[in-house]
């Protein structure tokens, strides 16, 4: 049988020593890959790639089957981007997926029964790292939730509970602040909802269902959530389970997958052969199934269950009186051959081979709608008091638009503010057509702007006000 090309990539700190314990094992195991070693990381950023990998390594990963990836250490300073980030949107892998197990009583944990699978966005959200720093001080962040987004990783959470026995599938939103934004996700997760019912939906707001997950994990199965509550969430998920050491990680999109530990590149550790090689381990498990190699996904899972239960322990989840052997990177990967072709006898054994590839669907629900341009927002730079800004804005004539209102930080300060209201230099005004709800012009805006300017306002931002069908598309007058 032909070899199944791979990329891996060796990483920074205690990745070039997990990356070899973890192919210890797929080589013992008679996997049938062929590497394709790549550079990334550190050395690759400080050699002047703003995005710590060379051009050519591209190739390399989408001419292979799949990506395999060590942890690296990201220089400080110097506006380097996230290389995750960068390679997670450039070859659109929009699931990533965390499942977190907790592996009593061999490995310490308050929830002994916990079994979640965390199902986290990959693509947008405030992790699109779209940013300003539009005054000496203030920064912005943008959010961005499409309906596309939601639809593909809500959907795929759907098939992977259905794919693999799992009964329930919460989402994750703050939509009771962010209305339009994470109510989108919300929105969009009961509409596919519907079409699975065989599996139990449900919704919480992320901070109580935070707490629940902290508190009683075994009350979900898989869950769904944006970018950023997922990649802090399944951290949590991973450590209260027993270690973020063990968590491996696979990010799933339709022409590409890469495999990964979930911790970071630990550079106090390198060198020392103290690191566990599980999360790395687990990941190219991932890997495996993803591949369709299902024999040997299952087989190496039972052996590192074997060795787990065996007691048979590195540094970070050895515990006197719980484990009974302390042991480094290499001599755990070679325990965990050693254990090849058994199963745990107390742990539930890893089963893989009725595991179909998860076929991502197309999005169907994308929505058309008639978009009325009603006013627009100005945000603008005065690092002025609010009873000065206010005094000198609202005696601005910009016929036929006028200023409906004046916010900061979201909070109205006029009409009918408060002088409690603590201001910064950032000012958003609203500007609307005099007679309320009539439609404007771009043309109309492009005057308000040269107004503006005559008037010395420094504008750092503009956005349009729409109705959609009808609708506001834009947050009240309230903030």
């Amino acid at each position: 049988m032909p070899k199944i090309p791979v990329s891996i990539a060796h990483g920074d700190g205690i990745g070039p020593e997990i990356m070899k314990a973890t192919l210890f094992i797929l080589e013992e195991a008679g996997v049938n890959l062929e590497y394709h070693p790549i550079e990334i990381g550190e050395k690759v950023y400080l050699a002047g790639h703003p995005t710590g990998i060379e051009p050519h390594a591209w190739d390399t990963i989408k001419n292979t089957k799949a990506f395999l990836k060590a942890p690296i250490t990201t220089p400080q300073g110097g506006g380097f981007k996230s290389l995750n980030v960068t390679i997670r949107t450039t070859l659109g892998l929009f699931a990533n997926i965390r499942p977190c197990v907790a592996y009593a009583p061999f490995i310490a944990t308050k929830h002994p029964e916990m079994d979640v699978v965390i199902v986290r966005e990959n693509e947008e959200d405030l992790y699109a790292g779209i940013e300003y720093r539009q005054t000496p001080n203030v920064c912005e962040s943008l959010k961005i939730i499409s309906r596309q987004g939601c639809e593909k990783i809500i959907r795929h959470a759907f098939e992977y509970a259905r794919h693999h026995g799992r009964k329930k599938v919460t989402c994750f939103t703050k939509d009771n602040i962010m209305k339009f934004s994470d109510g989108l996700f919300h929105q969009t997760f009961d509409e596919i909802a519907k079409e699975y019912p065989d599996l139990t939906q449900e919704h919480w707001i992320v901070d109580i269902g935070a707490a629940k997950l902290a508190d009683t994990p075994q009350a979900f199965d898989v869950i769904v959530m944006p970018n950023l509550y997922g990649d802090i969430l399944s951290d949590v998920a991973a450590q209260i389970s027993g270690s973020v050491g063990i968590a491996g990680s696979a990010n799933i999109g339709d022409k590409g997958a890469m495999f990964e530990a979930i911790h970071g590149s630990a550079p106090r550790r390198a060198g020392q052969n103290v690191a566990n090689p599980s999360g790395l381990l687990l990941a190219a498990v991932q890997m495996l199934a993803y591949l369709g190699e299902y024999s040997h996904a299952e087989r190496i899972h039972n052996a590192w269950l074997k060795t787990i239960e065996e007691g048979i322990h590195t540094y970070d989840i050895y515990k006197e009186g719980q484990s009974k052997k302390k042991v480094g990177t290499q001599e755990f990967a070679i325990a965990v051959s050693k254990y090849l072709g058994e199963k745990p006898a107390h742990l539930k054994p890893a089963h893989y081979h009725e595991h179909a590839k998860i076929i991502s669907l197309a999005n169907t629900l994308s929505q058309k709608a008639e978009r009325t341009l009603l006013g627009v927002d100005m945000f603008l730079y005065a690092p002025v008091t609010a009873p000065v800004f206010l005094e000198n804005i609202t005696q601005l004539s910009c016929k036929p638009l006028r200023l409906a209102m004046v916010t900061n930080r979201g909070v109205r300060v006029w009409p009918e503010g408060h002088p409690e209201t603590s201001c910064i230099e950032q000012w958003r005004c609203r500007f609307e057509h005099e007679n309320k709800r009539h439609p404007i012009s771009a043309e109309e805006i492009v005057k308000l702007y040269e107004q503006l300017i005559l008037a010395g306002y420094d504008i750092i931002k503009t956005e349009n006000l729409y109705l959609l069908d009808g609708k506001p598309g834009f947050s009240s007058a309230e903030g």
